[in-house]
């Protein structure tokens, strides 16, 4: 009878190779951040790394799988699914917007080289594209938190979840933090605070633009 081939799987390679791909991601996360990741070239990259072109195609991919990558492991690691959860407990309106803001307030902590990363990457036609997909990611969690409060009465009866999603991602999103950081100069605390009195505010019932005190 034949004999079965087996594969050898060398664990000290695997461990070579793993190391090789973070130094390789870490080198495209300083250079993107740093240059812009219209300016950067797998080149760079590879130098910047301390190895061959032809080993970063291999380890990690193109330059827009390295971006792609680079935003994949942010995501795993969001506060979106806990805060989520923690929505789930809250006795009101203001612990519900208070927990987003501090949530959300984690994650562009935790990230904020990457959202550097993404705003110096829009002009690429792949990175709008994974601009779009992180943009998606996050107002779907923002979506999810729209309909655990509006499934438990913690907002206006007159909004539905697509109207408080929106108004969460206003309030809570991308742009709404980095105005407030980048623009404005805010430390995270303030931003924090105000940002979650905005969405008490924007959800809480006040009356709309156009309506009369008596509806």
């Amino acid at each position: 009878m034949p004999s079965e081939s087996r594969t050898y799987r060398s664990p000290r390679r695997e461990r070579d190779a793993a190391r090789t791909r973070e130094e390789i991601l870490g080198a495209a996360r300083r250079l993107f951040v740093s240059r812009g990741y219209l300016r950067v070239t797998m080149s760079d990259i590879a130098r910047e790394a301390g190895t061959a072109v032809k080993t970063v195609y291999a380890s990690a991919g193109t330059k827009a799988e390295l971006l792609r990558e680079l935003l994949r492991l942010d995501v795993a690691e969001s506060t979106a699914p806990a805060t989520i959860e923690e929505l789930r407990t809250v006795p009101d309106l203001a612990a519900a917007t208070a927990c987003l803001a501090r949530g959300t307030r984690s994650d562009h902590e935790r990230f904020s080289d990457s959202i550097d990363l993404l705003y110096a990457s829009l002009g690429d036609e792949d990175a709008d594209r994974i601009w779009q997909q992180v943009v998606e990611s996050y107002r779907g969690a923002l979506r999810q938190a729209a309909t655990v409060l509006v499934a438990r009465g913690l907002v206006s009866g007159r909004l539905d979840v697509e109207e408080v999603s929106d108004r969460l991602w206003f309030c809570f999103g991308i742009a709404a933090w980095r105005t407030l950081l980048k623009d404005c100069g805010w430390d995270f605390g303030r931003a924090e605070s105000w940002l979650g009195a905005q969405a008490v505010a924007a959800l809480g019932g006040l009356v709309e633009p156009g309506e009369s005190e008596s509806g």
